[in-house]
């Protein structure tokens, strides 16, 4: 850690016990001249407790630190900061390829004469397997080891790779599968809530902070840890020392008062949360949740709100600490002395929720808890809540929109978006839906059934009480003789081995597993789409008979097609909800006034009869939630399973890259590099790769979902003798660069106005219309350099890694838009590709650029942050024009980045020669 110039006097020093802590005190901060920060909101506190630890006058300098305090006078603020997470969290889709990067980087850092030893992680980094588990097996009691060996039989040479890393590499750790969700896992042992490191004879004690390369990293955000996802890049830069560039964000504050009525669970408040802040707008900005509402939720309940921030489109939903973080860090096994220095520490701070102060906020909005009434959320989007008693009569209207009619059934379906049924000319909906006969089975189907009811990891596994309620429905129905409908598709996929112990000691899975819910995995399971394939005659029935069939998972996504092909309706609801509707079997069903079935002696069951209640839940948790059971699951947590025991680890402080593999490559970045940069050249007669209209996502950009067979990923994987059935995804295949650069601009709706009408990875290139892929492959073997055109909005979405590596590995030297996504922009400069923006008003269109000029960069050797070039643009005609644009490299740290060849050329030069 560099030494802090602390223009502000804040270094202090803080006992606790017998112990001494260095820390940087805000009080202390605000009586030499930050005035007014203890108003700050405490999410912004610890943004400013980072900025006083890490001033060093360049990437942090003295003016940083007073916006942050300026921040006050109208509670937002433009001014840009370099921020220094803590530590580091990997799922294993995003972090596979982090730590191929840094595999790669030792190889190269042999080449260069330098100590592979010395690439490794500067910060924590943490890595769960917990994305690659499937739903293939369930409503048995061998479903859990049954996916585990079908896990490891696909996912073999992903997890030879991973065992290596963590042998190999310093400050990584990687927990093996079977473990549970890295957001749980986070939330029950990673995180510490004050985190602390010995440095130069002394204990410097600082927030917890991280950065996750999932979004829903924010659900640790519920014990007063500040952290959300980034992309793999930002990821990679942040782990290897690197500051995030980042707005001071506004501060929306969301006063909760009163509390929840009984029979209403922390899902249905999370589903009204995620509904008013979609309305009210908080994209980019910081949620803090404050009021005396607090003292009646759980610190469980929080973290269920906490983790769907991204869902209400924040960055963050934070809550201070308090007496229930205190409580719930002692209850979950953390040392007694953290637990004594997370309250020491956040009182010293200004950063204990009392009740005495209120921050100033950026605008706010308040709910009453005692107005949440019971509800689930869909048929496509989390923000799109239902109330229960409003289910069955909403989803019939959300049929009509969705189906539009019952289509000529000879007619082949299209695939083409959500409204293909409409497109094909349907035009009404039938009232009543009609039964298809399941061949082989005594029932049928109809739009509406429920064909996947899935307890599932992430949003509500943390929470015992409402995992316990569902065990607790479960058991009132097997008493009254209720049973699941014979084509629901049902799974347990707990987020941590804890949620078993304590159901198991309650009695309570025998009676979930009476009703099918098995135990099937510790993984991100339905909510990823990883909810495995139906059975086939219940696909197949669906799909002759163009049915609407329905999902209840108790996750938070339910886009449409993300759960599985099949599933065109996706409800997200509580663990009791999706065991009640899984006895219901169908959407159609109004589950608060229907009967669910009928009892031994054919009376009806209705959802009264078996809801437990709020006493019974509460009564049966403290007896069979114990500190004990934490201890003892995550005592030894990273030694795993004997799968993950018995995998051989091959390589030694360099990895040894197995020629055959499909799924783990050396990537290229760094072919040819010496310890000085090759200076900086124009660009010139580049050809253009594409032209792109306004809000072109990384979803549009990064390789994701299935691998078709006649795209250039699948005729590589086929050429390596993959059969079409082992495809996998992208995301299985993400530390493949051979595969992902196929993949990139492969997105089946993205849109390149040089092949106008055409969907599709394709381009034009002399004249013919070919694959972006191979049209790429063929300009850099004649050594041409490339560039795209975009419109405004160039990178939304979700901040993808490969939808800047992909780009750079296409030869694409530079992007020329109207406007960037923040973050998109920062990882293009990442990997070294030039980011520009055309004058307010301009446009490729403006200029008449088709996609068939030349383009001249000039002066790229002699860029500044922020400089306004001159591109040059020869038309086929032969005629040439020069256009003026505005050059976003932004910092000069940015620019640094791009002279080095990308961040990670920087660094390792760095680290070779030190």
């Amino acid at each position: 850690m560099t030494k802090s110039l602390d223009s502000f006097k804040a270094r202090k020093t803080l006992q606790v016990g017998d112990k001494t802590y260095t820390y940087f005190s805000l009080p202390e901060a605000e009586k030499n001249g930050l005035s007014g920060v203890s108003k700050l909101p405490f999410s912004l506190k610890v943004i400013l407790e980072n900025l006083l630890r890490f001033e060093d006058g360049r990437t942090v300098t003295k003016d940083d630190i007073q916006a942050v305090a300026d921040w006050l006078k109208e509670r937002k603020s433009s001014h840009e900061i370099s921020y220094r997470p803590a530590r580091v969290l990997m799922q294993d889709f995003t972090g596979v390829p982090a730590v191929v990067d840094l595999a790669a980087m030792r190889d190269a850092a042999v080449k260069l004469g330098g100590d592979a030893k010395k690439v490794n992680p500067l910060v924590p980094v943490d890595l769960v397997i917990d994305h690659s588990v499937m739903v293939d097996y369930f409503g048995t009691a061998t479903a859990f080891t049954q996916n585990v060996e079908r896990e490891y039989e696909r996912n073999q040479e992903r997890y030879e790779f991973l065992r290596w890393g963590q042998s190999a590499f310093d400050n990584f750790r990687a927990v093996p599968p079977g473990t549970g969700i890295c957001h749980q896992v986070n939330l029950e042992y990673l995180a510490q809530t004050v985190w602390t490191k010995d440095e130069d004879g002394e204990t410097i004690a600082y927030p917890d902070t991280l950065v996750g390369t999932d979004s829903h990293t924010t659900m640790v955000n519920g014990l007063a840890v500040l952290g959300w996802g980034v992309g793999g890049i930002e990821a990679e830069a942040a782990m290897l020392g690197q500051p995030i560039s980042m707005l001071i964000p506004e501060v929306v504050g969301f006063k909760l008062e009163g509390k929840l009525n009984e029979g209403v669970t922390a899902t249905d408040l999370v589903l009204t949360v995620v509904e008013m802040l979609r309305k009210k707008g908080v994209v980019g900005k910081f949620v803090e949740f404050y009021g005396e509402g607090l003292d009646h939720l759980s610190l469980e309940d929080e973290a269920t709100i906490a983790n769907m921030a991204p869902e209400y489109g924040a960055t963050c939903g934070f809550f201070p600490v308090d007496g229930d973080t205190l409580n719930y860090l002692t209850a979950t096994g953390r040392d007694a002395e953290r637990v004594a220095l997370v309250e020491a520490y956040s009182q010293a701070q200004g950063m204990f929720r009392d009740g005495s102060l209120e921050p100033e906020f950026t605008d706010t909005l308040e709910l009453d808890l005692s107005t949440v009434v019971p509800s689930i959320a869909g048929p496509k989007r989390p923000q799109d809540r239902v109330a229960l008693t409003e289910a069955a009569p909403k989803f019939a209207e959300a049929l009509k929109e969705i189906k539009g009619g019952h289509k000529n059934q000879d007619a082949i379906p299209s695939p083409n978006g959500e409204s293909r049924f409409i497109d094909e000319g349907a035009t009404g909906v039938l009232d009543a839906p009609t039964r298809h006969e399941v061949a082989g089975t005594d029932h049928g189907l109809a739009d509406g059934d429920v064909v996947i009811a899935a307890i599932t990891s992430c949003t509500n596994t943390s929470n015992p009480s409402v995992l316990i309620g569902a065990g607790l429905l479960a058991r009132n129905a097997r008493a009254k003789g209720l049973k699941v409908k014979p084509w629901v598709k049902t799974s347990l996929a707990p987020g941590s081995q804890v949620v078993t112990d304590y159901l198991e000691k309650a009695g309570l899975q025998d009676d979930l597993d009476a009703l099918g819910f098995n135990l099937t995995g510790y993984g991100c399971t339905t909510c990823i789409g990883n909810s495995g394939p139906l059975p086939e005659e219940i696909s197949k029935t669906i799909n002759e008979n163009d049915l609407v069939a329905c999902s209840v998972l108790s996750g938070n996504r339910n886009f449409e097609g993300r759960v599985n092909p099949d599933v065109r309706a996706n409800y997200l609801a509580s663990p009791p909800l999706v065991v009640a509707y899984a006895i219901a079997g169908s959407l159609n069903v109004n589950i608060t006034e229907d009967p669910l079935g009928e009892d031994q002696d054919g009376n009806p069951v209705y959802l009264k009869d078996i809801w437990p209640t709020t006493k019974e839940i509460a009564d049966l948790i403290r007896s069979s939630v114990t500190e004990e059971m934490f201890r003892t699951r995550y005592s030894d947590v990273f030694k795993g399973d004997e799968h993950w025991q018995a995998i051989k680890v091959e390589g030694g402080m360099t990895y040894s890259w197995p020629v055959s593999s499909t799924y783990v490559q050396n990537p290229p970045y760094f072919e040819g590099m010496t310890m000085e940069p090759k200076p900086l050249q124009d660009i010139e007669n580049a050809g253009v790769l594409g032209l792109f209209l306004d809000s072109i996502t990384t979803d549009h950009i990064s390789p994701a979902g299935s691998i078709k067979a006649d795209s250039p990923a699948g005729q590589y994987l086929s050429e390596h003798q993959v059969s079409v059935r082992d495809f996998n995804s992208y995301g299985s295949r993400r530390g493949n660069h051979e595969v992902m650069m196929r993949g990139t601009f492969a997105n089946i709706r993205i849109k390149n106005q040089m092949v106008p009408g055409v969907e599709g990875g394709y381009t034009m290139k002399d004249d013919k219309q070919r694959f972006i892929y191979d049209a790429a492959m063929e300009y850099k073997e004649a050594g041409t350099p490339l560039v795209i055109f975009a419109g405004k909005e160039y990178g939304t979405g979700s901040s993808r890694d490969w939808a800047a590596k992909g780009t750079t590995l296409l030869g694409v030297r530079a992007v020329i838009a109207q406007s960037f996504e923040r973050i998109h922009r920062s990882n293009l400069v990442g990997m070294g590709v030039l980011p520009f923006t055309f004058k307010d008003g301009e446009s490729w269109q403006s200029h008449n650029i088709t996609g068939k000029e030349k383009v001249t960069i000039k002066g790229v050797a002699d860029l500044k942050p922020r400089q306004m070039v001159d591109i040059e643009v020869e038309y086929q005609d032969g005629t040439k024009k020069t256009i003026e644009v505005l050059c976003r490299i932004d910092t000069l740290d940015e620019l640094e980045y791009i002279k080095a060849g990308g961040i990670l050329h920087y660094v390792l030069r760095n680290l070779v020669a030190n």
